[in-house]
Order: C-alpha cells, then structure tokens, then sequence
C-alpha cells in the first residue's frame, strides 16, 4: 500500500506521430474513440534525437484542435542546443500548448556531439527558467531501473535531480509487475519525493513483439507471463484475451492501491485499451 499524497486519479494515453496517409486515419479514428474517455491529455512520441520533432509538432497540435483534449509533445535534450530549445518552447507556447514531456532521449545515429544538454535534469531545469510555470512538465521514471543506470540508487538521484529541477510529475516506463512500481514510489517517498508517479501500462496485443521490443528498453517480463503466452503461441485469440487479462488486473491492482492513475501506451490502437478500460473500476 501505498502512503504518499492522495492525488487525483486521471488517466492519459500516448501515440506516436503516423508515418502515412493510412496511419493518419487510424490516430484520428483512435484519437476521437480515446477522447470519448475524457483523459487529461494525449502525450506525443518522437524519434531518436527528434527525428519526427516537426511530425510531432504537427500531431500535438491537431491532436489538440480536433479533440479538444490537451496534448503534451515528448521533447529530447540530446543533440540539441539552448537555442534550438529555446524556439521549440516558444513555439508550443505560441499554440497554447500546456504540457511537455522532457527527456533525455537516445544519441541519434551517426551524430557525435551529445549537445548542450547531458540529462533531462538539465532540459527540466532549462524550461523552468525560461519559461516559469507556465508548462505542467512530465519526466519520466524507471521501476525496474533505467537500462543505462549502474545501479538502483544511482538511478534514483537521476530521478531525483529532475524532480528537484521542476518536474511536476512522472510517468513511468511500462512493467508488468506491480510491486517493482511500489518499491519503487517507496524509495521516492523516502527519499522526500512526493510528485505523482503515474505508471505507464502496455496493453499486449503481439506478446513476441513485445518481448523482443522489453529486451531492448529494459522492461522485465516475469517468467510466469512469458509461460503462459508460450502455451498459447499459435492461438491469437488466446493471447490477445490472456493479455487484456493480465493488464487488466495489473492496472485494477495499482489503482486499489494508491497509483494516481493510469498512462497507457497506445501503439496507436484503441481496441485493446477500450477492452481493458471497459473491465477496470473507474469512476
């Protein structure tokens, strides 16, 4: 259980810029079923070092105009200068837009100097200056621990730099076992940070997909899950019913027990999220 702050439980799902006129259709087709659940705000992926940073320009701001929900862009320090920040602020705040997602973000290939920012502290602390209060800014969180990070308490003073460089929130990257979430708040609150940490939950559609894609962001599968997708390898109906199962229980388990809510990770799809939030108690 958890014993923190009792914030208000809201609900948020991420997509990722469409790379085709087809794809276009499926985001506004998922995009106005997903507002039907009236979320907080919709987050907006990009590339390595914000390789899609102008398609996420774009999505953020018709994601925006055409539901009426807010739309938060993920913004990368890495590779980028002061200056080039500094216009990719501005510019969001030109178009009324009220959240961002700082991050770090990966080297983009072939590029060599890291920039002018090293951490999402940095970036964090950058648009705080620059800008006041003016944007909720979201970071993110690792329970399982960053891949990157030496070790766990190595990764929560990264944690907590971004917190205390202004850091409303957090959301985390996604798990399936529930109790590295707590452990994780556990050691936040113990360390005097009491922000939101909402987790981040992907719903299982292709679970060899998924675990090929785990292998290489660090997110653990537990071997009991693995299993049981394995005895059903070749029947699709089954994993994808075994999976909405488990997700299921795995988000009804954090909200009963203190999680500020939920941010799924979309792939883009509302089906397998609507079945999910269809069985979940939410009021």
């Amino acid at each position: 259980m958890i014993t923190k702050t009792a914030y208000k439980k809201d609900y948020s799902f991420e997509f990722f810029p469409p790379r085709s006129p087809e794809a276009e259709q499926q985001l506004i087709r998922t995009s106005q079923d997903l507002a039907g659940l009236h979320p907080l705000f919709f987050s907006v992926t990009f590339g390595a070092g914000g390789t899609t940073r102008a398609k996420t320009r774009e999505t953020v701001i018709e994601l925006k105009n055409r539901t009426g929900i807010e739309a938060a862009p993920h913004i990368s320090c890495i590779g980028s200068t002061r200056s080039s920040v500094q216009r990719i602020i501005q510019d969001y705040r030109d178009q009324g837009i009220r959240r961002i997602v700082a991050l770090r973000g990966d080297m983009p290939s072939g590029m060599m100097e890291i920039g002018q920012f090293r951490y999402a502290n940095e970036l964090v602390e950058f648009i705080r200056a620059e800008t006041g209060d003016y944007f909720h800014i979201h970071v993110a969180a690792y329970p399982e621990m960053h891949p990157q990070a030496p070790n766990i308490e190595a990764d929560l003073k990264n944690f907590k730099r971004k917190v205390e460089a202004g850091a409303d929130d957090a959301i985390t990257q996604y798990f399936y076992n529930s109790e590295a979430y707590f452990r994780f708040v556990d050691a936040c609150l113990k360390a005097g940070l009491d922000i939101p940490i909402i987790p981040g939950v992907m719903p299982i559609g292709n679970f060899f997909q998924l675990s090929r894609f785990s292998e290489a962001c660090g997110a653990d599968i537990p071997r009991w899950m693995r299993k049981r997708f394995e005895y059903y390898a070749d029947n699709r109906d089954s994993v994808q019913a075994l999976g909405i199962d488990i997700v299921t229980t795995l988000c009804q388990n954090l909200l009963d027990n203190g999680a500020p809510g939920i941010h799924f990770y979309t792939m883009n799809r509302s089906d397998l999220v609507r079945k999910i939030w269809d069985r979940l108690d939410i009021e």
